[in-house]
């Protein structure tokens, strides 16, 4: 009897995950062995004192991706004061901090090896809270049963190495899925940030969410809210800047996380007209976001917009949240967004503001969103030098991320249409080259300083030399550099008919 292609396509699938997971396991076995040497012999300390020491949680996994961590986190059967007492001896005196006793935790580095170490815990949580009342526990089982996913609750007993599985992490990493130690529904009750954990571990690693986890995240979804905005925020970050954030901020919005954390977000799956006269602007934003990171400067490059770049990756998310509060249908069934930029801008820094970003990310992505528009125009009608020169100043640092995000957002299937404007930001770019090698463009200034228009007009420090260093700076934009004594003209000529408007 032959197999069916159905039966085929499961028993591949299944030999490719055996494959994976004899390879995870041989990776995880050579990186488990190449810890440094320091690692082994703190291991070997709390074996001397009769304790138990397991390496735990990220590093771990990392390891069994084969990836190096930065961090070594542990856990052990030690109290903090006998915690305390190895890591003296084991850095011989130097420093420890302790600033996490109060849940076990303690920490110190010797010979450039930092290591953290907390003792065995166990949680409760109240219902209302998502801080948990903690308690220390008596084994490696059940402290690794309180974290987030099984592919994060697996432990490295040292020294000896024996690599700790009891929830089957390694099966799930082979498999890329992210599933609960314990029921997802107790999980993610209890500590509902969770649910924003897995979205992030699906832009970091790409993995993908357990049904059952899932369905359990999407009923319990509205219990992120009594998470405090900057917990929410940190893992919107790590998400954003992860290698996969499409596929993490789809998970928020078909989780239902995103009504609560980023409402703006699922708002935009605005229901297309019959005749699709305008974008998915939902799927419009993901693709934008997509072509934005394609643009960024490789890491560790030292490129005007290094990857990962929040402020780019934020910008291009939200670019377009305006357009909800700005659809109108026009005679003749013609849909129009006038002005979303400038509302969408005012949305993105109320939302950021909310979710306790920080004052000059807030204000970047904001002044992004209301240039994104800007450039549109420029291949019909063509831009006078002025205008570069406008564009430039307008944009000031922010510069580099405007051009990525202009041009990120070109999502037309219309090749022709694609060619063209790539063509003419092309063109832009360019003329923005020359001027600024003719001219400096991005350090545009008067061609008076504020100390040279008072010495000129015999006045003092106030709003008056203010507005003639605005008027200066017009007639810089509009006709390239004046020169010194053509500005002194133009700006004792300005006075003269502002005193005599005056009289």
């Amino acid at each position: 009897m032959t197999d069916s292609p159905q039966d085929l396509h499961m028993r591949e699938a299944d030999d490719e995950a055996a494959r994976r997971l004899d390879l995870a396991r041989c990776r995880a076995a050579t990186m488990f062995a190449a810890l440094p040497a320091e690692v082994h012999e703190l291991g070997e300390m709390f074996e001397a004192d009769g304790h138990e020491l397991a390496l735990v949680g990220g590093p771990v996994r990392d390891a069994v991706l084969g990836r190096s961590s930065a961090d070594l986190d542990f856990t052990t059967s030690a109290r903090p004061e006998q915690t305390e007492a190895i890591l003296r001896r084991w850095n011989d005196g130097g420093a420890l901090w302790d600033m996490g006793r109060e849940f076990g935790t303690l920490g110190a580095v010797r010979s450039g090896v930092k290591v953290e170490v907390t003792t065995y815990r166990t949680e409760s949580y109240d219902p209302t809270s998502r801080k948990p009342e903690v308690a220390f526990g008596d084994t490696l089982v059940g402290d690794l049963s309180r974290r987030d996913f099984t592919v994060n609750a697996m432990a490295v007993r040292l020294p000896s190495l024996e690599l700790v599985d009891p929830f089957d992490g390694l099966t799930d990493l082979a498999r890329r899925l992210l599933r609960t130690p314990v029921a997802p529904e107790q999980s993610f009750s209890d500590d509902p940030l969770r649910m924003m954990r897995a979205a992030r571990f699906v832009s970091q690693l790409g993995f993908a969410i357990e049904p059952a986890t899932a369905a359990a995240a999407a009923a319990l979804a509205e219990r992120i809210a009594i998470v405090a905005s900057e917990r929410v925020r940190d893992e919107l970050v790590k998400l954003l800047l992860g290698d996969h954030p499409r596929a993490g901020l789809v998970q928020l919005v078909d989780l239902g996380l995103a009504d609560h954390v980023l409402p703006e977000l699922p708002a935009m799956r605005l229901e297309l007209d019959e005749h699709h006269r305008h974008k998915d602007v939902y799927e419009h934003s993901l693709t934008v976001l997509e072509q934005a990171i394609d643009l960024e400067s490789p890491a560790g490059s030292g490129g005007p917009v290094e990857s990962p770049d929040l402020v780019l990756r934020l910008a291009a998310l939200l670019h377009d949240i305006g357009k909800p509060a700005t659809r109108r249908f026009e005679p003749g069934g013609v849909v129009t967004f006038r002005f979303h930029e400038t509302v969408g801008a005012k949305m993105a820094a109320k939302r950021l503001r909310a979710l306790t970003f920080d004052k000059d990310t807030i204000k970047q992505v904001a002044r992004l969103i209301e240039l994104h528009l800007r450039f549109h125009g420029y291949a019909d009608t063509g831009w006078t030098d002025s205008a570069v020169r406008r564009y430039v100043t307008d944009a000031g640092p922010l510069l580099e991320r405007l051009h990525r995000l202009t041009r990120a957002d070109v999502t037309t299937r219309n090749r022709r249409k694609a060619r063209a404007l790539a063509a003419a930001y092309d063109d832009l770019e360019a003329r923005i080259a020359e001027l600024a090698e003719a001219e400096e463009i991005g350090r545009i200034r008067p061609d008076l300083d504020g100390n040279e228009i008072m010495a000129l007009l015999d006045i003092p420090p106030g709003r008056e030399v203010g507005e003639a260093y605005r008027h200066l700076l017009e007639l810089r934009m509009e006709h390239g550099p004046l020169g010194p004594e053509r500005a002194e003209q133009e700006l004792r000529a300005w006075w003269e008919s502002r005193q005599a408007d005056a009289g």
